[in-house]
């Protein structure tokens, strides 16, 4: 269950049943919140969730939380804007990695009381 309160406590409750879940389906946390700044005027990035796949992917994943599916729901709340953000992150967070494993986007949408994971939502040539 969704729990409310501040966007930052819902946010955090819904990466910890998105990381939950994940782990359920057998995927293992490398690294939660990866944050990089851009610069002092433009905007960096976050990935909430980064986990690993059990074939070794390497999966940047997106947490959407709304109460309710109204006004298109978590999912379509993710703008071009998050996505360009979101593939900045990930690349900067890539550069630690000499030969960087496979690697996708997956987003998870929790809304109300549904957890709904879409893997590969989106790959870094469409940002």
């Amino acid at each position: 269950m969704l729990k409310t309160g501040t966007s930052k406590e819902t946010g955090d409750h819904a990466e910890t049943l998105a990381l939950r879940f994940l782990k359920r389906q057998g995927l293992s946390l490398v690294e939660r919140n990866y944050r990089v700044a851009r610069g002092p005027t433009a905007r960096g990035g976050e990935v909430d969730l980064i986990v690993r796949a059990a074939d070794g992917t390497l999966v940047f994943v997106e947490v959407r939380a709304r109460a309710s599916s109204s006004h298109g729901g978590a999912a379509a709340s993710i703008t071009a804007t998050k996505r360009r953000r979101l593939i900045f992150a990930a690349q900067h967070y890539l550069l630690r990695w000499a030969s960087p494993p496979p690697c996708r986007f997956d987003v998870i949408a929790v809304q109300g009381d549904v957890i709904e994971w879409l893997p590969a939502a989106f790959d870094a040539g469409r940002g």
